[in-house]
């Protein structure tokens, strides 16, 4: 019998047959009407000058924008080559004696943006996985260097002898302590119990107890002055938590409750030297781990992203232990998944579209790449890169990766859910993206002589799709509008026989997004939330990012990097629950956003009027009256900031104000040089 069980798969694979039929049935439609679409353009510089309809440079500029879209659809197509799922079975795994070690890397940065309690709730979660509590290591990495994180440290300690007896005697799934309380209906444990209900209400108010003392302390002690002080110069700390406790040792003893490796980590930083931000602070993990545990696995969380089940860790080494794939295998990813989502999710803060999309299609090629958390990873496959090239190019070196998308979240975070933070960490995401795409380790580049053709595509997909998103949106944002004030066609008039390309091409395009929304679980409302958001990152902070990136490619800027806050006011999470924007933001970010509406409203109203009423040539003027028409229908949001709203989330009316008279000035100058 136990012959046969060992014979048994660990794990298996399901190709998604019916997308691999529907993603290339689009693929070949798109692709001939591309093709179409592409000679409908080329044939214009083949017409004599005076015959032309359009000037030559918006002409240009729109089929440079076009091409440019269609070269990233034809990277894209990578992903939805041959997407697969995977399931485990982690009952089949050997013995707990058996099983290899795993060491647990969290990083935080600044306690004032990454409360300490939340924090803290991040390492009880890792220390409770369902795993030998001898084999389990966590190491915290205190970038800011403050006081109140090794407090907490200390605290979490103490109340993790509670904690973690508690989950494994009753069998609680939810081991992250604020998630399991704050929800009392969730049916974890046996609540028909008494003996479970006594322990339960024992627990609560020992959690009770251990956050008002860490609350407490940041009242004593000071939080904004510390984490200002001490988060670029301070010296270096690694304490063993509960080293010298002897009444925890005697418990551990008597009550054989064994507990795992707890660690908190402070490199010293110096403001004089480079401190490499969290490529550092990981660097430092490893060779503190190395010495201490250097167990064969890693795994690796956001302070913010907490494990929600504890079976995490065995999923993992169903395949890391598999002798077929594990000589190969770097990690394993499990998706980010959010439990501040509103279910109309207005700033895709929960990325679906990479985590229900792309790594399905990434997996049936060689793997997706790592994601910044929730990975379980091979340490030798970490010793194999250098800190230049990251985790990039990994694959590149022969390593392969898991996508693993269980039915139950396996972790959950914090997300963005204001516009403030969602474009503040879409531009430093750009600008990483960038930075890989214009490097030496270019994927179209450093890519085909090592690994796949579509690999190295949806590497470079995902280098370039901030470059290749913000200059054609910001080109079809303005050019076509510019040209309509002017009655300067740019596309074919609706008796023509290409006119039913262009339609195809933009129907095609939004059918496939929307299958895609519908056939993960979402919605018609998710849909159009998607081609919301897309269309303002491009134009905001795809834009600023890649400009960074470049920027420091020629040595004029430096590198930068800010957390994101997890801290939420109160009216903030009122209008993001009731769906409505929160403009509370750069005006770096608004102006753009305000004169693209301001642009659009014009060129709608003012173009409609002439070509119905003055010229009547609205056959001619069709499809630059329906863009703009669509552009203000997607973004009403940006409108009803700009007019309608009153409270302290609208767009401050200065710079609506000031976005217009800037664009009165501006403008009118653009339009003298397309028009010659």
């Amino acid at each position: 019998m136990e012959k046969q069980q060992n014979s048994l798969p660990l794990h298996v694979s399901h190709v998604k047959k019916s997308s691999l039929i529907i993603n290339r049935s689009l693929v070949l439609l798109h692709f001939t009407s591309l093709a179409f679409l592409v000679y409908y353009r080329v044939s214009y510089f083949f017409q004599v000058s005076n015959a032309r309809a359009a000037p030559l440079l918006p002409w240009l500029l729109v089929f440079a924008a076009e091409l440019l879209l269609s070269f990233q659809w034809l990277l894209g197509i990578a992903y939805r080559w041959r997407p697969i799922s995977r399931t485990v079975f982690p009952e089949r795994l050997p013995e707990a004696d058996q099983l290899p070690g795993i060491d647990v890397f969290i990083c935080t940065a600044d306690p004032t943006k990454e409360p300490t309690v939340e924090v803290m709730n991040t390492v009880l979660s890792a220390m409770a996985l369902d795993y030998p509590p001898e084999k389990l290591h966590v190491y915290l990495s205190d970038d800011g260097g403050a006081s109140i994180t090794l407090l907490g440290m200390r605290e979490a300690w103490k109340f993790a002898r509670s904690w973690l007896p508690f989950c494994k005697r009753f069998g609680i799934k939810t081991i992250c302590p604020e998630a399991y309380f704050s929800d009392p209906e969730n049916g974890d444990g046996d609540s028909g119990n008494a003996e479970f209900i006594v322990e339960r209400e024992k627990i609560k108010e020992k959690y009770t107890e251990f956050k008002e003392r860490v609350t407490r302390a940041i009242e004593k002690w000071g939080l904004e002055n510390e984490g200002i002080s001490r988060s670029r110069d301070h010296p270096s700390v690694v304490e063993v938590i509960g080293e010298n406790d002897n009444e925890a040792a005697n418990e551990e003893q008597q009550m054989n409750n064994k507990m795992p490796l707890l660690v908190y980590v402070a490199r010293e930083k110096r403001p004089s030297h480079p401190h490499n931000f969290k490529a550092g602070a990981l660097n430092v993990l490893l060779r503190v781990s190395g010495v201490m545990s250097n167990s064969p696995y890693i795994l690796m969380l956001d302070c913010d992203m907490y494990c929600n089940d504890p079976t995490s860790a065995r999923q993992a080494m169903c395949f890391h232990i598999d002798p077929k794939i594990s000589s190969s295998l770097a990690f394993v990813q499990f998706p980010q998944k959010f439990h501040n989502i509103s279910q109309d999710d207005i700033y895709d803060s929960q990325l679906r579209y990479i985590f229900w999309s792309l790594w399905y299609g990434m997996d049936g090629l060689k793997g997706p790449i790592v994601s910044g958390t929730n990975f379980y990873m091979k340490r030798e496959a970490l010793y194999s890169v250098s800190m230049q090239e990251g985790f990039k190019q990994l694959h590149c070196k022969g390593w392969r990766s898991v996508y693993l998308n269980p039915e139950r979240p396996q972790f959950l975070g914090t997300s963005t859910t204001n516009l403030n933070d969602s474009l503040v960490q879409g531009t430093r995401w750009s600008s990483g993206l960038v930075q890989v795409a214009i490097s030496k380790y270019c994927p179209l580049i450093y890519g085909p002589p090592r690994m796949s053709l579509l690999e190295s595509m949806a590497y470079a997909d995902l280098g370039m799709f901030p470059l290749l998103n913000c200059l054609p949106l910001w080109c079809f944002a303005t050019v076509p509008q510019l040209c309509l004030l002017h009655g300067i066609p740019l596309y074919p008039e609706v008796s023509s026989s290409s006119f039913p390309i262009f339609v195809f091409v933009f129907l095609s395009a939004l059918s496939k997004h929307l299958y895609e929304v519908l056939s993960t679980s979402g919605s018609i409302k998710i849909w159009r939330n998607e081609q919301r958001i897309w269309m303002i990152r491009a134009v905001t902070c795809q834009l600023y990012g890649s400009l960074n990136a470049i920027m420091h490619k020629l040595g004029l800027a430096e590198a930068s990097f800010s957390a994101t806050n997890k801290v939420a006011d109160d009216e903030q999470v009122k209008l993001y629950g009731m769906g409505k924007f929160d403009f509370r933001t750069s005006k770096m970010f608004l102006a753009p956003l305000v004169t693209i509406i301001l642009l659009n409203i014009a060129a709608f109203v003012c173009g409609a009027i002439r070509s119905t009423i003055i010229k009547g040539d609205w056959d001619k003027m069709f499809v630059q009256i329906s863009l703009p028409f669509y552009i203000l229908v997607m973004n009403y949001a940006i409108i009803e900031g700009m007019i309608v709203r009153k409270d302290n989330g609208r767009i401050p009316p200065s710079v609506t104000l000031s976005s217009a008279l800037l664009s009165g000035i501006f403008l009118p100058l653009v339009s003298i040089i397309l028009r010659h």
